[in-house]
């Protein structure tokens, strides 16, 4: 069984909480995108903006894998994105999760503003499936990991 570690460590534990998710069936791209578009806010907007998200109000940015991505009239500064709502889904969990651990600790939710936002690939499900004439083609799917940290400011 793997040993997973957050890549941020060295904070000081009383101020601040985390949260991650492993191993989730979401596009590691997707997550990349979120993830960038969800750090720096605190935490109630960034449960909104998934919120949105997910009901397709809003939509995220895509900076870096944005090759024939079409343009969104709602995006201010940056015009290329899509609407990841399968991926906004399961990360908007680790975000309850993460307010979850944010009571616990005693911190005031809304004073605590994301510091770290991470997604990773995690690893291939291989799989075949056949083709016509007795061939197969390979069927892979990356899983990936996301990790949040808040600091209450």
């Amino acid at each position: 069984m793997p040993r997973f570690k957050y890549s941020r460590t060295g904070l000081d534990p009383d101020v601040t909480a985390k949260a991650s998710g492993r191993e989730m069936d979401i596009s590691p791209k997707h997550a990349r995108e979120i993830c960038n578009a969800i750090k720096g806010l605190y935490i109630e907007q960034a449960i909104s903006y998934l919120e949105n998200v997910v009901e397709m109000k809003r939509s995220v940015p895509f900076k870096r894998y944005n090759r024939k991505v079409g343009h969104r009239s709602d995006l201010q500064g940056w015009h290329t994105g899509r609407y990841p709502v399968k991926a906004a889904g399961k990360i908007l969990e680790v975000l309850h999760n993460l307010e979850n651990n944010i009571e616990y600790k005693g911190l005031e939710m809304d004073r605590c503003r994301i510091i770290h936002s991470a997604s990773h690939r995690g690893r291939k499900i291989k799989r075949m499936f056949t083709r016509a004439f007795g061939k197969s083609s390979p069927k892979n799917n990356t899983l990936a990991h996301v990790e949040f940290v808040v600091r209450e400011v």
